[in-house]
């Protein structure tokens, strides 16, 4: 059974979500605020978190998805009454998998749920790796070493530089990467991989401005370059 914390400090909110999950046959803790919600998954190890991004105290909902990020990839949905464009691009940044705004429908977020937990049970990449040039891209290590030394790279930072890695030359559009790399059936912002591409350049390139592994095929996407 997958255990599912929802976290919200509007009781309401918590209840109607709870009973519907639970229909669907999770289990399912839940908490008020970010401490609590912290303490919780370091001692239940939940299978996703349905996180609101509104907290009261001192730690909000960016920041406990940040501190998620910095040490697993426990699948999060963000959950906020935020409208501003800005606030789901910060959401996604921070590795989110998903971003539901409010008013949801509870039915829709259980399938989004059910969604985004089949994701991460789908089989890891292969133990592989990539070598082009200067730069090895380890799946099984999810490392990434330039010269020999290792990246910073976040979650899906990672995620993209591997599925573009695994496609040399082949030029993918943003809503393409934004389906392959976040699952989205269609883009939820494109901007989204281009705030990505960017940092991936910041990180890999010797000079972002003439990027040699990730290149822009003006007016249709992106391809990685194999050699």
């Amino acid at each position: 059974m997958t255990t599912v914390l929802v976290v919200d400090d509007e009781p309401m909110v918590r209840d109607v979500v709870t009973r519907y999950l639970e229909r669907d046959g999770h289990r399912v803790v839940t908490a008020a605020d970010g401490d609590a919600a912290r303490g919780i998954i370091e001692q239940e190890a939940p299978s996703l978190v349905l996180l609101d991004v509104m907290l009261p105290g001192a730690t909000d909902g960016l920041a406990l998805c940040r501190w998620i990020r910095s040490t697993s990839e426990l699948p999060v949905i963000l959950v906020t009454a935020r409208v501003d464009e800005t606030d789901r691009i910060v959401g996604l940044e921070l590795g989110a998998d998903d971003y539901v705004t409010k008013p949801f429908s509870p039915r829709e977020l259980a399938t989004r749920v059910k969604t985004v937990l089949r994701r991460a049970r789908q089989s890891p990449p292969p133990r592989e790796r990539i070598s082009v040039s200067r730069l090895v891209i380890d799946a099984a290590r999810r490392e990434t070493r330039r010269d020999g030394e290792l990246l910073n790279l976040t979650v899906k930072e990672f995620d993209l530089l591997w599925f573009l890695a695994s496609n040399p030359n082949r030029v993918f559009s943003r809503d393409q990467l934004m389906n392959r790399v976040w699952g989205y059936a269609s883009a939820l912002d494109t901007g989204t991989v281009t705030v990505h591409i960017r940092h991936l350049r910041e990180k890999l390139e010797r000079d972002p401005r003439e990027p040699h592994f990730i290149l822009t095929v003006r007016g249709v996407g992106y391809r990685f370059r194999s050699g």
